[in-house]
């Protein structure tokens, strides 16, 4: 019996800590952490190397009067690195649902429908206006993006249980966001390779 009431008080003391213990597990992962890292780094690295040494001209280029030009290009994302960043900041500060990812869609949703090859129809909000240099785009974007990368490797929220506040049936979970964030920049990289292509882009020389 002593036995029985020893088992039984040591139970007694463990379980909360256990019940604290498992409260505090979380569902973003350091592995998850780096993973977003990798890809914000990978993707500014690679807007740095399509657009570093670019001439004004090369900058200004348009395959045809209503498409977008390099410097444009990169100003849509420098506005979509501000949109992102207030995302997270507010989806961070909410109440945790950590519930909702049993009904939400998968990560591999979201990474293949921001890389689809059908176009997407950007909001006014984030358009480019056009009045912006080429070059001062590029650190338009790196300023904005290097405040990402610090948030993130810092950040100690649990990036899988903190969503977006929009009212869906189906909510990105904030480390989705990023998968949104990168997966933009890889979309529109592909957009400016396809401007450099086109058999009217100027050469350095010019």
């Amino acid at each position: 019996m002593q036995r029985y009431h020893t088992l039984c008080l040591l139970w007694l003391l463990t379980s909360p800590l256990l019940a604290q213990t498992t409260s505090l597990a979380k569902l973003w992962t350091e592995t998850d952490r780096q993973y977003t890292l990798d890809n914000l780094r990978r993707t500014r690295d690679l807007i740095v190397q399509e657009t570093q040494n670019l001439t004004p001209a090369q900058w200004k280029f348009k395959e045809s009067p209503d498409r977008w030009n390099i410097g444009e290009i990169v100003e849509h994302l420098a506005l979509w690195e501000i949109i992102w960043a207030r995302e997270v900041s507010m989806g961070s500060r909410s109440k945790p649902q950590p519930e909702l990812n049993q009904t939400s869609k998968p990560d591999s949703f979201y990474a293949t429908w921001i890389m689809e090859d059908s176009p997407h129809v950007s909001p006014d909000f984030s358009r480019p206006t056009g009045f912006i240099e080429g070059k001062n785009n590029l650190a338009f974007f790196l300023k904005l993006r290097e405040q990402t990368i610090a948030f993130v490797g810092k950040t100690g929220a649990d990036m899988r249980a903190q969503f977006e506040l929009a009212g869906t049936d189906s909510p990105r979970n904030m480390h989705q966001v990023y998968i949104f964030q990168w997966g933009h920049v890889d979309r529109h990289l592909r957009q400016i390779r396809k401007v450099k292509a086109d058999s009217g882009y100027p050469t350095s020389s010019h």
